[in-house]
């Protein structure tokens, strides 16, 4: 039987983000930020295993709310 792990992704609202980029200095892996300092995903949102940490420690450090995870079993 195949080992199954689900598909974990981030996203960002960009009308929450105040530009706390709380996320980027936590998981720079996962987050950059644009010129008006608003945090933006990199890539497509998609976290690998090793990174799924950093993405729940972002979102439970924004301030905003403007930081969700999204996991497609």
């Amino acid at each position: 039987m195949p080992i199954y792990a689900p598909l974990m992704r981030v996203s960002v609202n960009t009308e929450l983000c105040q530009g706390h980029n709380r996320c980027y200095a936590l998981a720079p892996e996962l987050f950059d930020v644009d010129d008006y300092g608003t945090a933006v995903v990199i890539g497509d949102g998609t976290v690998s295993p090793e990174l799924e940490d950093k993405a729940r420690l972002a979102v439970a450090n924004c301030p905003e709310y403007a930081i969700t995870i999204d996991e497609a079993s």
